[in-house]
């Protein structure tokens, strides 16, 4: 028997995940320090996934404990990060399901929890947060039960263990009544319940599954060996997947400790590591016998469902935000992306400074953006476009299901929302006070979808959606109702001008700031594009009429975010994009240019 468990823990946005994780190795006595443990996350160590409380890239962390060593695994928890989840999943035994007592199962638990269903994964389910009040801890292991026979699971899979507890007072227990002093019910169970890596003797053989990156050494390879041994120093066959083996030798081998790494002479068949002299690898490849090398299955991973184009920044205030400007920057910095980022695909674009990137949906690409945005590039991106396909010579589109959860007064709201988009409501249950819609909804409608809701429920509605399948084409959905405002000139806006226009639409922008022509600063009342000149300042007489002079009163402007604006704009506009800033315009900045275009 080995003493090696490998876990990944699957959960929803906001269900516990990283205190949980936090408390583990609290428990294993790795982390010293009092008990009010739990207000600096250790997982979540990217500026992104503290500020939006999301998991983008999984993390490996181990717990040793009564001899063993627990390899844990943090998931991304939404279903546009899918490509990262399947090879994550490759590298463990047996899942953690952690779910709120509360909210119970939702949709983003659902997708990660399917594929480790599939793959056959045994699930432990621990019910977080019993201490909060109106929690429903039996209900919500009945939901629980029900999902996972929804998923097909196995009869084994069916039979899992339930822990409950609360992460953030740090215990677990089998009882939720009877709660205890730690978390140890809860490596207790691991131990029992999740199988040890299964040893296989032979060749090595190790699938990369994911990948690091160190500025000393470069990128590190990750994944688990299985098969035989790999030790430091090692010659090794590297087996690609488009069949080509090439000769290498490993430098350094890394395990996982605590938070660290630790080097070591060689790491047996089950065990997680990180291997440092592997070169020119994708995620995917296979680390194998030098002699005899053999390959393992790569790792497949969901089709991009959306793409979008990516552009050099050629407004008039290019350079002035950013520090990488150029197409190489831009094309360096996709090309690096791609090494990690699985369901990310690449194409060059029509002219040689832009590049049609194709994801998995809005936000699996406006992270990338926002991303490359606080690296200091400057840039530009399209309007995201759905990717269709002919089937049997049958136009088909990606569908989505999707799911909102918001008080019960405002259902009917969001019903005609989004069956205005073509979604078709499946299932409607309430759950207290607050009701529960799912729906099917082509891809194409999601664009612009939570902002609208936002709006519409005053903030109440999670909203939440995943990829499900390609159905036949649903027709053609409504776009924005509203032209833009478009800027006639370059300079400062004026608070005077912006005054005189109020009654023609909603601005963007406050007055004092800088534009520039063909810059799009509000949004017209009506469906037709509106040119405006807001830089026009009051001629000066020598009357003064009484009143007149008045300060000038404005609304607030309406501020987007990076999704919002993504979803905001019109096929003949962009989003700009530079560390300070975000501008939308118009592709043709040129007012007369634009007009003899539409012709």
């Amino acid at each position: 028997m080995q003493d090696i468990r490998n876990i990944a823990i699957i959960a929803h946005v906001d269900h516990g995940k990283t205190t949980l994780v936090d408390r583990m190795i609290y428990q294993a006595k790795l982390v010293r320090g009092n008990d009010k443990q739990g207000k600096e996350l250790i997982l979540d160590n990217n500026d992104l996934e503290r500020e939006r409380g999301i998991t983008i890239l999984s993390k490996n962390v181990s717990v040793p404990y009564k001899g063993f060593k627990i390899n844990i695994i943090d998931t991304p928890g939404h279903a546009d990060f899918g490509g990262e989840v399947e090879r994550v999943l490759n590298m463990t035994d047996g899942v953690l399901l952690l779910v709120d007592a509360f909210e119970g199962t939702m949709p983003q638990t659902r997708f990660v929890l399917q594929k480790a269903i599939e793959m056959g994964k045994k699930p432990i389910v621990v019910i977080n947060k019993v201490d909060k009040p109106n929690c429903r801890p039996d209900e919500v292991n009945d939901q629980v039960f029900d999902l996972m026979f929804s998923l097909n699971a196995t009869e084994d899979q069916l039979d899992f263990k339930t822990i409950y507890g609360s992460a953030k007072q740090g215990w677990m227990s089998t009882d939720w009544r009877k709660p205890s002093t730690d978390i140890i019910p809860l490596l207790d169970t691991i131990l029992e319940e999740i199988p040890a890596p299964p040893y296989m003797e032979g060749t090595p053989q190790m699938l990369i599954s994911s990948l690091e990156y160190s500025p000393y050494v470069g990128r590190i390879a990750v994944g688990r060996v299985a098969r035989g041994e790999i030790k430091t120093g090692q010659q090794i066959s590297l087996c690609k997947k488009d069949g080509i083996i090439e000769k290498q030798r490993i430098k350094d081998l890394l395990v996982f400790e605590g938070l660290e790494k630790r080097s070591v002479e060689k790491v047996t068949c089950g065990d997680i590591c990180a291997v440092v002299g592997v070169e020119d690898f994708e995620i995917g490849d296979t680390i194998a016998d030098y002699e005899n090398p053999e390959a393992l299955p790569p790792i497949t991973v969901d089709e991009p469902t959306m793409s979008m184009l990516f552009t050099i920044n050629d407004s008039p205030f290019f350079g002035r935000e950013g520090k990488f400007v150029t197409s190489r920057h831009l094309k360096e910095r996709l090309e690096k992306e791609l090494e990690k980022n699985l369901a990310l695909r690449v194409k060059e674009g029509l002219t040689a400074d832009s590049f049609i990137v194709y994801g998995r949906g809005v936000l699996h690409l406006s992270v990338l953006i926002e991303t490359m945005r606080r690296e200091g590039f400057e840039l530009q991106v399209g309007q995201p476009k759905v990717l269709d396909k002919n089937i049997n010579g049958v136009r088909c589109e990606p569908i989505e299901a999707l799911t909102i959860d918001l008080p019960e007064d405002m259902v009917g709201k969001a019903i005609e929302i989004s069956t205005r988009r073509k979604a078709a409501l499946m299932h409607m249950e309430t759950r207290g006070d607050r009701a529960h819609l799912e729906f099917d909804i082509p891809s194409r409608g999601l664009i612009g979808l939570r902002s609208n809701l936002m709006t519409a429920t005053q903030g109440e509605a999670v909203v939440a959606h995943r990829f499900k399948g390609y159905e036949p084409f649903k027709g053609e959905i409504e776009k924005r109702n509203n032209g833009s405002l478009v800027s006639l000139e370059t300079g400062l806006s004026v608070a005077y001008a912006m005054d005189k226009l109020q009654d023609r639409g909603r601005f963007f922008i406050e007055p004092g700031e800088d534009i520039y022509e063909g810059q799009v600063v509000g949004e017209h009342t009506r469906a037709s594009d509106l040119a405006i000149n807001i830089c026009k300042t009051k001629k000066l007489t020598n009357m003064r009429a009484s009143g007149s002079d008045d300060k000038v009163m404005l609304p607030p402007p309406i501020r987007f975010s990076l999704e919002e604006a993504l979803e905001y704009i019109q096929e003949d506009e962009l989003v700009e994009v530079t560390p300070v800033s975000m501008r939308l315009r118009k592709i043709i900045l040129d007012e007369t240019e634009r007009k003899r275009r539409k012709g």
